[in-house]
């Protein structure tokens, strides 16, 4: 009967999104504030269904009703209880009731939070939000129902993928759809004021908290997905440029580019063709991942589904969305009058630096997800792009990007000296060249010249950052205490940026050591055997057989030495699930400030030469790899801090209360740009 429940829900929210997405576009084109009306309740309506299905659907997986063909597919009565409950979405059908379930969320939140939106843009928007959510229900009713009955049903359930049975991917796709369903607002925003005709500085200030928001959320999600792959699946490594990881990395870098051109936007009113086009554009390569991830096209461990039907489902969704909003945007663009002038030297002109060198990336990732195939579709072969190609082509746009970043910060508005700002910045200079010519000394190849000039980013991003705060609060100009009353007063998204900027330092100092100076030892070893890597012993004291609640294996133990002192024991594991048949690997992992010591334990064997058993086993000295994941979840931090700065907040500014007295007329002056 819940199941029942659950199924009638998403039928009653698909018809509430049917009257969203029309009733309020109709209204508010031929002005019946009636119809306009409809669309706040119908933003509430759609999100109770949609919230009442979702939890159906977990009742059945926590119940364990294998009656419910998804729950017999992907779950089973051993598993512990957070695996049953992301068992939701850790399958096609799941994930796809989540994803309305927080597009939902979004259309409720703009419903209740954007009373300072004028009534006609709200109507817009929620209206767009109501046309997507008809086309997943639709989609998900149609194709992928979750609520489907097997009859008989069976005693145990086939198990959810070993592999997702983990913490990191338990909290992995909420994030990420909140980042991908986030894009939506943006895109919603994007098409109302192109249909509107109207896109100015309060527009920008309506649309940033919504990127802003969703951008911290894919952050996050991509940084978990990075930290689960590096512990899970035993390589030693945290990014391999998969389709699937590119397919979430796309977004990003559009949605952080968005990010800065709306920032013109809002504080010189320019840029508003190319900020409208960029929200167009994130939330359509977020339907693209989705149809990379659930078409079957693509082979990778993230993917889920591979069904033909739901693939050409979604790409003709992609192709109405993608093909219906640029058409508009071709007609309508042209009419959105050009804003404020500024000279190339300038905070605008960094952005849109940063703005053309992000693009292009996404574009270049773009391209290598796409082109094997698009060969393989025209006849072509197989071929396969991998690290080589996106390290030798994204890597280099990125450079001047971060370069650049420390120096717009510190541009004025319109007009700006560059040879002030350098100025300004020769600490961080002097700083950048000692962090080069230091890890330049102890190179011994090109590639660690190379990684010299990475450190030397990440010191210029980092000092760079802090010198920027340094100068907004005039620290060591003059008594500490107005320093103080500065920095209390400085907007929250200058030191936001600050961190966020800073943090990419961070990442870009572990992304280049543990890159450049990874040490690797693969071999077999017998109980008693002792490896040095690193100026680190490793003593393999064998393995023992180990059971779980849904699982067997095999745990191995190796006790780690520095200087003849005891550091700590590495206990590696190999598991096997037997309702699921696979196995999995549990790296055992020492995290240090100056890197990671990473054992796997591989395959038994018979070692006649020693009288006993040996295993294989891996061992890695990954220097500052976790640099890479304090970095990611500081920058969604900075994206967390500017997001609650005031200046943020949802609706038109409020009027200034009128003094008590009138004031005489004031004299003419400069109007402030």
């Amino acid at each position: 009967m819940i199941a029942e429940i659950g199924q009638f829900a998403l039928i009653l929210a698909l018809v509430i999104a049917i009257i969203q997405g029309t009733l309020p576009l109709a209204g508010a084109a031929l002005n019946r504030a009636q119809w306009v009306a409809v669309a706040k309740p119908a933003a509430r309506g759609q999100f109770l269904f949609v919230i009442i299905a979702f939890l159906c659907l977990m009742h059945a997986y926590v119940t364990s009703d294998f009656s419910v063909a998804n729950v017999a597919h992907n779950s089973h009565t051993l598993k512990p209880l957070l695996y049953k409950i992301s068992g939701v979405w850790g399958n096609h059908e799941g994930s796809m009731v989540l994803w309305v379930t927080i597009l939902a969320l979004f259309g409720l939140a703009v419903a209740e939070f954007g009373t300072g939106l004028p009534p006609t843009l709200r109507a817009r928007v929620l209206s767009i939000q109501g046309l997507i959510g008809v086309a997943f229900l639709a989609f998900i009713l149609f194709t992928s129902n979750p609520f489907l009955r097997l009859d008989p049903a069976p005693l145990e359930g086939n198990g959810l993928n070993p592999i997702l049975q983990d913490p990191g991917l338990a909290f992995h796709p909420p994030f990420l759809y909140l980042g991908y369903v986030g894009f939506s607002m943006a895109f919603s925003f994007a098409v109302a004021a192109l249909i509107e005709g109207r896109v100015d500085p309060a527009w920008a200030r309506w649309v940033r908290p919504w990127t802003l928001a969703a951008w911290c959320a894919l952050t996050i999600g991509i940084a978990l997905g990075s930290w689960w792959a590096y512990y899970e699946l035993g390589w030693g490594g945290w990014w391999f440029w998969d389709p699937v990881e590119n397919a979430s990395f796309i977004p990003w870098l559009i949605g952080t580019a968005l990010l800065h051109s709306a920032v013109v936007v809002q504080k010189r009113d320019a840029l508003k063709s190319w900020t409208i086009l960029l929200a167009i554009l994130a939330f359509s390569m977020s339907l693209l991942g989705t149809f990379l991830v659930r078409s079957g096209v693509l082979t990778s461990v993230h993917a889920f589904a591979s069904d033909p039907e739901r693939g050409v489902f979604i790409l003709g969704l992609l192709v109405f969305v993608i093909g219906g909003s640029l058409t508009l945007y071709a007609i309508r663009a042209p009419q959105l009058k050009g804003g404020g002038l500024f000279a190339p030297i300038s905070r605008e002109g960094a952005l849109v630096l940063n703005n053309l060198l992000l693009t292009t990336g996404a574009a270049v990732v773009l391209l290598g997800t796409l082109y094997p195939l698009i060969l393989d579709a025209f006849g072509g072969g197989k071929v396969s792009v991998g690290p080589p190609f996106f390290n030798a082509t994204f890597v280099p746009l990125m450079v001047p990007v971060m370069l650049a970043a420390i120096v717009g910060a510190m541009l004025s508005w319109k007009r700006a000296d560059i040879g002030a700002v350098f100025s300004r910045l020769k600490i961080a200079f002097y700083i950048t060249l000692i962090a080069i010519s230091v890890t330049a000394w102890f190179a011994g190849s090109l590639r660690d010249v190379l990684a010299a000039g990475g450190i030397g980013i990440a010191a210029w991003m980092i000092v760079g950052s802090a010198l920027e705060i340094a100068e907004r609060i005039a620290l060591f100009k003059g008594p500490i205490s107005n320093s103080w009353r500065r920095a209390i007063g400085l907007p929250r998204s200058a030191w936001g940026m600050a961190i966020a900027h800073g943090a990419v330092g961070i990442m870009v100092a572990g992304i280049t050591a543990s890159s450049a100076w990874r040490v690797e030892k693969i071999q077999r070893m017998a109980p008693g055997d002792v490896i040095t890597v690193s100026g680190y012993s490793l003593k393999f004291e064998g393995a023992k057989p180990i059971k779980g609640p849904n699982y067997h294996g095999e745990r191995g133990l190796f006790t780690v030495t520095k200087n003849g002192k005891a550091v700590t024991t590495l206990t590696p594991e190999k598991r096997e699930y037997p309702a699921e048949r696979s196995q999995t690997t549990e790296a055992g992992i020492l995290t240090m400030v100056s890197g990671d010591l990473y054992a796997v334990l591989g395959d038994k064997s018979k070692n006649p030469a020693k009288g006993g058993a040996s295993w294989s086993t891996r061992i890695y000295f990954n220097p500052l790899v976790a640099w890479i994941w304090v970095g990611a979840i500081l920058m969604a931090c900075g994206g967390l801090v500017s997001l609650t700065d005031r200046r943020h907040r949802i609706g038109a500014p409020k009027t200034a209360r009128k003094p008590a007295k009138k004031a005489a007329d004031p004299q003419p002056g400069p109007v402030s740009a």
